[in-house]
């Protein structure tokens, strides 16, 4: 490894908001090597051969099928590519898994069965199993001779996972811990044969546990008839004095939500490069039927109404794509500077999700809501053809929907973003107060009148601005709570403002970073300029009106008054013609018949 690479001061969780970046910090999908490429080919012939020619036997759970082609990805070590090599698996970097992830999440419901597995299921051994459990369990998960399942959600616990009730008590002969409990929305549950399971010991100590399939007492419930994603196995699971060998234990006893909360920043940022995938595809339906369908004597994808749909699609998707693989390149990095400090690759693994759970938490938000659009409006663009199950928009549209519930749904992914902020600056591992203060001061200084120069000098410095916009309001939030006048935490409306505008800021900033670098590597981007032009326009407007509606909801006076002068200041912007950038946009996706950015 180059030492210029280890020694690189890596960005801190969230301290985008305060740093500015550079495109030589990120990584674009424009970068990928040749093998990454391979990678990418191989996973797409996997799915187009044994996912999309039997999506309808997947639908329909035939004949255990998603099982089937879990053992089939493990043989061509699609499952393994996360898991270090003395365990079987082939270790890939970062941002050669992210791209697997995204390959695969254009196979439907399929795509549950195999994140379910290689993520939720796999990792907490990876991470938290001793050495017997890793050898004993991962070679056969990362061949798929075993499939995983997580068991963590209950009746009365879904997003407040410690309220779990199912319990485990050592036996008299202090062999096994009895099992007693039920989980339910277990995906995998069908056919898995290793239950990632969260019970307390003794009613209260939140512990882990590996049971196998066959346990005496361990019982499955029948499929659930669902919204969408039918193809995934879908149970509840119950226990009634499930013997399990105390050998079983996962981790720390009273530990389980070190487990659970760490593994799901891992399982949210996957699922953002799931949706990211399965955004691609809906987008490729929508613009090859709006190529075919001929309305009025011509295609539709002449008409402006569908332009913007198509563009407003790709928008969303190329922002989601730009963030995405910062996030992922950061990942990486961090990862490799833990390595170098001593650290195992399933701590440093482990240790750089903690460190990005902010980041990872809007990916999952984010993605998820992409991808809801972009289905929905794929749906619109197939008219009523996209009401028919006999096409792929309707099936899409329904599968879209879990992702803003499951993984923490995503209004807990918004409180807790900000939340992880808030104590980052409370703790002094983000200097937050710092530059709030600074913007305080700027409020009461007449405006500077220099105009940016350069490339991209505007762009740049409407975020710098829109950051201010941040700052203005969490450090107005923190001060009226200090001086006893907000309880922050009890006021959601505006932890989901200030979520709101991280999530903008965040892809506005990876959306130029992303332009720019195309710039440098001599790459076309008239059509990735028009993006950008678009999704600041737009960001801009949703920033200030979020800022707006979180100051006037708590603050007063002649103080409010000069916050929101400050706020209408920084979102200023030159407006942007997004009529003809997003057609630009348009023009290239229906000249190239489906996605191409």
């Amino acid at each position: 490894m180059d030492e210029a690479v280890i020694n690189k001061s890596v960005l801190k969780g969230g301290e985008f908001l305060i740093k500015e970046s550079t495109p030589s910090e990120i990584f674009i999908p424009e970068e990928f090597d040749e093998e990454q490429l391979m990678v990418k080919q191989m996973i797409q012939d996997f799915v187009d051969a044994e996912v999309k020619t039997n999506i309808h036997k997947i639908e329909k759970q035939e004949n255990n099928i998603a099982a089937t082609i879990l053992e089939k990805a493990g043989e061509q070590g699609v499952l393994a590519a996360h898991i270090p090599e003395e365990y079987g698996g082939t270790s890939l970097d970062t941002n050669t898994n992210t791209l697997i992830c995204e390959e695969m999440g254009k196979s439907g419901s399929f795509t549950v069965s195999f994140a379910a597995h290689t993520g939720i299921g796999m990792l907490p051994i990876l991470y938290f199993g001793t050495e017997e459990q890793k050898l004993k369990y991962l070679p056969k998960l990362a061949m798929g001779e075993l499939k995983a399942c997580y068991c963590l959600t209950e009746p009365g616990s879904g997003s407040d996972a410690l309220a779990a009730k199912t319990r485990a008590d050592l036996t008299e002969d202090g062999k096994s811990y009895t099992l007693n409990g039920q989980k339910m929305w277990i995906s995998n549950a069908g056919f898995a044969d290793i239950f990632i399971v969260f019970a307390k010991i003794d009613g209260d100590k939140f512990t882990g546990f590996i049971v196998e399939k066959g346990t005496e007492g361990m019982t499955l419930g029948a499929e659930e008839d669902k919204l969408g994603i039918k193809g995934s196995s879908t149970r509840q699971v119950f226990f009634e004095n499930a013997k399990v060998p105390v050998e079983n234990v996962l981790g720390t006893i009273g530990k389980g939500h070190h487990i659970a909360f760490n593994v799901l920043n891992v399982g949210r940022f996957k699922l953002g490069a799931l949706c990211l995938g399965g955004s691609k595809d809906s987008i490729e339906l929508a613009v090859k039927y709006a190529n075919e369908r001929v309305q009025f004597k011509q295609p539709i994808a002449n008409f402006g109404a569908i332009q913007y749909k198509l563009a407003e699609q790709a928008i969303r998707n190329y922002a989601l794509e730009s963030s995405l693989y910062r996030v992922s390149n950061l990942l990486q990095e961090k990862i490799t500077a833990l390595k170098a400090e001593g650290a195992s690759i399933e701590e440093a693994k482990l240790k750089s999700a903690e460190e990005y759970a902010i980041e990872c938490a809007i990916m999952k938000v984010y993605g998820s809501e992409v991808l809801d659009y972009i289905t929905d409006e794929t749906v619109q663009v197939f008219g009523g053809l996209g009401f028919s199950e006999e096409f792929g928009a309707a099936r899409a549209y329904r599968d879209s929907r879990i992702n803003r519930i499951y993984e923490g749904t995503n209004e807990i992914n918004r409180l807790l973003a900000v939340d992880m902020l808030l104590k980052r600056s409370m703790k002094g591992h983000l200097d937050i107060k710092g530059p709030a203060w600074e913007v305080q001061k700027e409020l009461v200084a007449a405006p500077s009148n220099t105009k940016p120069e350069g490339p991209f000098a505007e762009e740049k410095a409407v975020l710098a601005n829109l950051k201010k916009i941040l700052l203005i309001v969490a450090g107005a939030g923190f001060k009226y709570q200090m001086d006893g006048k907000l309880n922050l935490k009890g006021e959601q409306e505006i932890l989901m403002n200030l979520a709101d505008i991280m999530i903008d800021i965040f892809n506005l900033e990876s959306l130029l970073l992303r332009v720019q670098k195309r710039e440098t590597l001599g790459l076309d981007s008239k059509a990735q300029e028009a993006m950008l032009q678009v999704f600041l326009h737009d960001a801009a407007n949703r920033i200030e009106k979020n800022g707006t509606d979180a100051l006037v909801s708590f603050a007063e006076g002649d103080e409010l008054r000069m916050m929101l002068m400050g706020v209408r200041r920084f979102a200023k912007h030159t407006p942007a013609n997004v009529k003809e950038a997003r057609r630009t946009v348009a023009a290239e996706l229906i000249a190239a018949n489906g996605y191409c950015f």
